[in-house]
């Protein structure tokens, strides 16, 4: 999620028709509490929060490498559409795990959704708010009087609470701009602060060559507010599993297991590889840039490592401010995302906790302590 969270990543060609991947076979049969594929695998189906890109490189991975077959799976990758919302699809049973952003899927519970965050993969917002020098926007204080883009869709939430944490009256004192899925706008002068992930859209205003000197922006050229410096990060991409399923089926309970240990070693694989990683999500179909591709690898690694608690672990405290936010903050329509904390089905970490205890025991590195980013050169249009 995400732009790619309905999150419609512009760089990316909007796919309505699934695309899917299969670590064994193509079939998109969705049988995860028990249901065999050739060679007695156990058929899971995926469903991506939008389409084929490395915010997901971890997932292709572990279908690449063969981590999901070694585990006993066959997994089918579905992308997303402009439409899709990922957790519908388990609740219709067309997929058995989907990956979203927490407080997208808190409003689904508030509306009767039965769903289990077991999987907080990103442990850091990739959100930010981004500006020209010349504007002098250092903090969300800043942003009072100034032309505000948002993309809305869901994406708004941290905006508005860094906005209204600053005592800002998101009402009256900044100018609120509908944002396209691109920085056109901001490229344009039209938006003073833009919305930009840090792994799609910033890289694309690093990807523009500066009418002004002829060479392509730099990241001394801009201001950035990060939610997470600024204390109003959410939390975002999470695996998410069918709530009533793991009360009832011992089948699916062990079969989430499984599935979040294989995801997590696609991860260590891309944070360990992020080039090969970044070309496994080009060969699955995405249409992003080779230097994009890498970039995103490489913020998308940023956002997770090193993990504090262990990759996928949900922690109280983020899960709090995250259900605080969603409660407190209202948007420009007047609404919150919830009226009260969820229940405690909503996230839990059985799973995800038997899976690094059985990683930790073949020496898989899970944290990733020593985690070093690359320095990723961007060329003209992420080519």
């Amino acid at each position: 999620m995400n732009r790619s969270r309905r999150i419609a990543l512009v760089a990316a060609v909007v796919a309505t028709a699934a695309l899917t991947v299969s670590g064994c076979s193509s079939s998109g049969t969705t049988s995860g509490s028990g249901g065999s594929a050739s060679g007695g695998l156990t058929k899971v189906t995926l469903q991506l929060q939008w389409v084929a890109q490395a915010q997901f490189a971890g997932y292709y991975a572990a279908v690449d490498q063969g981590f999901y077959k070694k585990a006993g799976l066959d997994v089918t990758i579905k992308e997303a559409g402009t439409d899709t919302v990922p957790i519908q699809s388990v609740v219709k049973g067309q997929a058995d795990y989907a990956i979203s952003w927490v407080p997208k899927v808190l409003s689904s519970i508030e509306q009767g959704v039965n769903v289990t965050d077991v999987a907080q993969i990103f442990e850091r917002s990739g959100t930010t708010q981004i500006s020209m020098k010349d504007k002098g926007i250092t903090s969300a204080a800043d942003l009072e009087g100034k032309k505000v883009g948002s993309w809305g869709y869901g994406n708004q939430w941290e905006l508005f609470a860094g906005m209204q944490k600053a005592g800002i009256n998101t009402d009256s004192q900044i100018s609120l701009v509908q944002q396209a899925f691109d920085m056109k706008g901001f490229l344009a002068g039209d938006i003073d602060a833009a919305q930009a992930m840090t792994y799609n859209e910033y890289a694309q205003v690093l990807e523009t060559v500066n009418p002004a000197t002829g060479k392509l922006y730099q990241p001394s050229e801009l201001n950035v507010l990060n939610w997470n410096d600024e204390g109003t990060a959410m939390l975002q991409d999470a695996i998410w599993a069918d709530a009533g399923r793991l009360q009832s089926d011992t089948a699916y309970q062990d079969t989430t297991t499984k599935f979040v240990k294989a995801s997590i070693e696609g991860w260590v694989y891309a944070r360990d590889n992020p080039q090969k990683a970044a070309d496994i999500v080009t060969a699955a179909g995405s249409t992003l840039g080779t230097s994009h591709q890498l970039w995103m690898t490489n913020e998308v690694n940023k956002l997770i490592w090193p993990s504090t608690d262990g990759i996928g672990v949900i922690r109280a405290g983020q899960w709090k401010q995250t259900v605080s936010i969603a409660e407190k903050t209202k948007d420009n329509t007047g609404a919150t995302i919830v009226t009260k904390a969820p229940p405690k089905s909503a996230y839990d970490n059985t799973y995800v906790k038997k899976a690094l205890a059985q990683l930790k025991k073949e020496g898989v590195d899970t944290t990733g302590a020593s985690f070093t980013p690359l320095t990723v050169e961007l060329k003209e249009g992420g080519k």
